[in-house]
């Protein structure tokens, strides 16, 4: 890491990109924490969404490709399918992804404790360790809160994420150069 800062210039652009991203990620972690509802349902119909256009998109490359085989229809139409059921049936579809996120908090929790780890011991190590401790803890909660109160803990628990990484990226970005 240390070879990377050895620039000025590059520790310059790490110090205002971090701030900018830090802010932003906060930002966004402060209104997924506050409209944990509205969160959740974005986020399945957003992905519901792409399902259908990814399952029109794939359907249209298999009438294009003149591809006959029936299996060939087999994506395009689970895409489409499934798609459809999580914007018709968004709660469920936020109990599916929110066992997506279980998997996302327990890989971010691996991730921010090894990073955390790799940084030691520069500033700012120990709040990406939290941040990673953070990650498996909301994993826990969402393990044993599934499914009934997916609805809001989709969005509180992208939202406490958001707030954390952002803190983190922001806190590295004004201690870059007391680190290097």
């Amino acid at each position: 890491m240390k070879q990377y800062f050895e620039e000025e210039g590059m520790k310059k652009q790490f110090k205002i990109h971090s701030i900018i991203a830090g802010i932003l990620l906060l930002i966004a972690g402060i209104l997924s924490i506050f409209l944990p509802t509205v969160t959740s349902l974005t986020i399945s119909f957003l992905l519901g969404w792409l399902l259908v256009i990814s399952g029109i998109i794939s359907g249209y490359h298999v009438i294009k490709s003149y591809n006959t085989k029936w299996i060939s229809w087999l994506k395009p139409f689970m895409l489409f399918v499934v798609g459809m059921l999580m914007l018709f049936y968004p709660l469920q579809g936020i109990a599916a992804v929110s066992l997506l996120l279980i998997l996302y908090f327990l890989i971010d929790a691996f991730a921010g404790i090894v990073f955390g780890i790799e940084w030691s011991p520069l500033k700012g190590w120990g709040l990406m360790i939290f941040n990673g401790v953070l990650s498996l803890v909301l994993a826990i909660i969402f393990i044993v809160g599934w499914p009934f109160s997916s609805i809001w803990y989709v969005g509180l628990l992208v939202g406490v994420s958001l707030l954390f990484d952002g803190a983190t990226i922001l806190m590295l970005g004004i201690n870059i150069h007391k680190n290097f």
